[in-house]
């Protein structure tokens, strides 16, 4: 459980270093954070294919392919239907001028990051309810990888838009505290029913293909530095098969 807990805090607080790099150093070029992504992605890929979903299918027994495909599918329909929600958050915020209207937009913005951390905090937990320690930290390390470039870009928007540096800081942090409760959340889900952890294993992999391909590779690809970001990639899949082959 100590274990658990403080891999939670390392994946929350990724978001926290990413948004500190962000205060330091603002004017950090696309093509630099486009490669740090990419290469998270890698990480990241290799995480949910090694780490959650081929589990997903050794645990399932006889039907184990099953739990496997219906989990992908069911993480990736969770993830599409939150983006089509997210979007309309913003009436909540009753915008009116333009100044409220950019602020709405960055807050909807910080929204989005902190609802999709969320089911990655639960591909972490769920990872540690294989009793694989290996496998579930390479998961969270993916996942941490991703949480600091995100961090990151966290900043420059809410700062342009005139939030305060306090405020920035506070709120990147509750989108790291959101990471940890779903970590918590994931982990303490299949250890009271292991029944769920083939199913569980799955979706969590979902969760993060959907985020790999809808998200990730896309804004790697949009500044320019598309095989700078290919490369990075496959360096950071190819860094976790090694490391899974010498750990495991």
């Amino acid at each position: 459980m100590k274990t658990v807990l403080l891999t939670s805090l390392g994946v929350g607080g990724a978001t926290v270093i990413g948004a500190i790099i962000g205060f330091l150093f603002k004017k950090l070029t696309h093509k630099f954070s486009d490669i740090v992504l990419a290469f998270a992605a890698g990480v990241m890929l290799a995480a949910a294919v090694i780490g959650l979903i081929l589990p997903s299918i050794g645990y399932g027994g006889k039907y184990g392919i099953l739990y496997a495909v219906g989990g992908i599918f069911a993480g990736a329909l969770v993830l599409n239907l939150i983006d089509k929600i997210v979007p309309h958050a913003h009436k909540l915020l009753g915008a009116q001028d333009n100044d409220s209207k950019r602020l709405s937009k960055v807050f909807l913005f910080v929204m989005a990051i902190a609802i999709h951390n969320f089911p990655e905090g639960l591909a972490a937990g769920v990872g540690f309810g294989t009793g694989n320690t290996t496998h579930a930290l390479i998961i969270a390390g993916g996942i941490a990888l991703q949480n600091i470039p995100e961090g990151i870009v966290i900043i420059g928007p809410m700062l342009a838009a005139g939030v305060s540096k306090k405020r920035t800081f506070v709120i990147a942090l509750i989108t790291g505290i959101i990471e940890v409760i779903g970590t918590l959340i994931g982990y303490f889900a299949v250890k009271i029913s292991s029944a769920i952890l083939p199913f569980a294993l799955a979706f969590a992999g979902g969760t993060m293909l959907y985020v790999i391909s809808h998200d990730m590779i896309p804004e790697t690809h949009a500044h320019g530095a598309q095989k700078g970001a290919t490369y990075a990639l496959l360096i950071g899949f190819s860094l976790m098969l090694v490391t899974d082959f010498l750990l495991g």
